[in-house]
Formats: C-alpha cells, structure tokens, sequence
C-alpha cells in the first residue's frame, strides 16, 4: 500500500470513513421497524403504542397502498438502502479494487436518489400525521413508528449528503431537485382520493365531511337481516368515526346492511355526534365489564360487550333466530 493512499485514508473525515456502515445501520433500524409493522398489518395484530396514535394512524386509509400496507413499501426502501449502502464493503482486495471503485459510485448515486425520496415522502406524511390526527387528537394522534422511519429518512439523507465528497455539487443538486418534484407530485396523486366520497360505497367521515374509512364490500342476506334485528332490539355500537376497529366491525356487515346499522357515534366532531350519551354509558360500561370504555363497544339487552364482535356472536348475544350463512368474516 502506499504511502500516498495512508496518508490519505489517515487524514479523511471520519464521517467519510463511517458513513457506510452508518448508513447500513440505520436502513437496518428502519427494516425492523417497519417489518413489525408491516406482519402486525399482514396478521391483523394490533401495534404496540403507549397511546392510540399508533394503531388510529396505520389503521388509516394514508397507511395503504394498492391494497397491501405502506409499511411493506418502506420495509423495501429500507433493504434497498441497507444493500446500497454494505454492498460495496463486500469487495475486497487489490485485484477487484476498480470493480469496487465504480459500484461505489454507482451506489452513491443511488443512496441520494434513495434518500431524497423517502425523505420527501416520509415528510409528507409527517404533515399528514400532524394535521388530521395530532391537530384534533393531540397526542393521542401521535404515531410513534412514524416519526421514527421519518428520523431515519432524514439521518440517511444528511449521512448520504455529508458521507463523501461530491465532485459536481450543481449536478447532485439538479438530481435532487428532479427526484423531489417526481416524488412529491407521485406522492399527491397516490393520495388524492383520500377522503372523499365513493360512490356505491359506505363512507365513514368526520363531521366537516372528511372520509376516514370506506367500506365496499357486499352484504349477504344473513348481514342485513342481523343488522335490522339489532335496530330492533334496541342493540347500539358505541363508535368513533376515527377508530379503525369499528371500521373493521362495520366492514363486516356489508354496504347494504348498514343502512340499518345502529350505532352511536361518540367523537366530538363526528356527524350527529352523542358526546353526552356516550360519557354516560362510558361509566356503566366500565363499571360492568371492569375495565376501560373503548371503541367500539356493544350493548345488547342491558350488557356490554367490549370490542369488536363476531356476528354469530352478536346473533346469540341478540336472540336473532334468522338466516346465519354470514358470508362476511374478519
């Protein structure tokens, strides 16, 4: 080795020596965090949050893409940036250092174009986290796994940016510019659609008329006679339009069914919203299934039930003695 090539390594910035191993390390972090994600979505498991933030949040319509989870996509990114960034430390030894040198290069180029990305994409959600759910929720509209791929992005982006010494700062900057400007306008188009009405769909949306949840699957005849039977019985869901679990029950009796679905919608800013009611059954509920009011919650005949319900569990719950070929599932 010579001594021009030590002395060069010796006097180059550690965030130069450090930068690929840094920048492995953290797309590693986001690959577990939204790997968790993405099996607990995939599961139908619920995340593990000290608020509901996490949970109201990936359970939203900002948190799916093509109909499989946002997290699977990041998942992705992460190994894709995680294989940019270690790859190259793989070649080893003088006879491939040239081989080294260009997929260094080349990978570098990726690493940017990789970062700016998500770092504009994962910005835009920020801004989508903070406005519809922090703003009206407070802290219980935080997403803490969110906020955590989002500081990922950005340490990326500034470790990309500072890891070497670029050669045409003009070049790197048009590069930059064209990614943002393909990524925000892709990132508006994806997310358009989000909350406004469907048409031949059932819309679950705020009182100002923002779509939360969308449900478009069919009734069976077995749904829509239980939902009538409830209405009768004087059976009520206490829901907030924002909870993804009552979507999730709602989902289940179908578009025609809830036509005559009963349910009380407790969320202060929800449509005909019954705050007063709800607090009031809120202590009774609590008081008989000793424990916490959540949404959603079910009473039946004077009972509560707490969650979501089977609807062969809400038929014997009910005394509904009608048609149960249900063809709706969870």
């Amino acid at each position: 080795m010579s001594k021009s090539l030590v002395s060069r390594r010796r006097t180059a910035p550690w965030m130069h020596r450090w930068s690929r191993p840094l920048l492995g390390g953290i797309a590693v972090l986001g690959a577990l965090n939204t790997a968790y994600i993405t099996i607990t979505k995939l599961t139908n498991g619920a995340t593990a949050c000290p608020t509901g933030g996490c949970e109201q949040v990936l359970s939203s319509a900002y948190a799916t893409v093509f109909g499989l989870p946002l997290a699977l996509f990041g998942l992705l990114a992460y190994i894709s940036m995680a294989t940019f960034a270690l790859a190259p430390l793989a070649i080893q030894g003088d006879e491939q250092k040239e081989l080294r040198s260009k997929l260094e290069n080349w990978t570098w180029l990726l690493l940017f174009v990789g970062s700016t990305a998500m770092l504009i994409f994962s910005g835009y959600l920020m801004s989508i986290m903070f406005t519809k759910f922090v703003g009206p929720y407070g802290a219980q509209g935080i997403c803490y796994y969110c906020i955590a791929s989002a500081i990922f992005a950005l340490s990326l982006f500034v470790i990309t940016l500072l890891g070497r010494t670029w050669d045409d700062v003009g070049q790197l900057f048009f590069t930059g510019t064209i990614v943002g400007m393909i990524t925000l306008v892709g990132t508006l188009a994806l997310y358009a659609p989000i909350g406004k009405p469907v048409a031949g769909a059932y819309n679950i949306a705020s009182g100002s008329g923002q779509v939360f949840f969308t449900v478009t699957d069919t009734s069976g005849e077995s749904e829509i006679q239980l939902a009538r039977h409830l209405k009768q019985v004087g059976a009520k869901m206490y829901s907030a339009y924002w909870c993804p679990h009552c979507y999730e029950q709602k989902k289940l009796f179908g578009v025609e069914a809830l036509k005559d679905f009963p349910f009380v919608e407790c969320a202060p800013d929800g449509k005909d919203n019954q705050t007063a009611v709800c607090q009031t059954v809120a202590a009774q509920a609590e008081k008989q299934l000793g424990r916490g009011f959540g949404f959603p919650t079910w009473e039946i005949n004077g009972k509560f039930y707490s969650g979501q319900q089977t609807l062969q569990e809400l038929a014997s719950a009910s005394g509904y003695q009608g048609p149960q070929n249900f063809k709706n599932r969870f």
